[in-house]
């Protein structure tokens, strides 16, 4: 895992499970569209929180090599 920290909320979190569950190995594309959407109508706010998802989804992603996750 990269050495970003995450810091997500429960409403990011259940975003990210609801994206996963809809769009599957496409979810993290779909987060990032809803940001840009968001950041194209002004809203800094739900833009940074796609963002914050697509980063999450990201790293759930990624290969640990046997390191835990918390």
């Amino acid at each position: 895992m990269t050495d970003t920290t995450l810091l997500i909320d429960r409403a990011s979190y259940d975003a990210a499970q609801e994206l996963l569950s809809l769009f599957g190995g496409l979810a993290a594309y779909e987060a990032k569209a809803r940001a840009n959407q968001s950041r194209d109508i002004g809203n800094v706010v739900h833009y940074c929180r796609w963002r914050s998802v697509e980063r999450f989804i990201c790293a759930l992603s990624e290969d640990t090599d046997g390191e835990t996750r918390h």
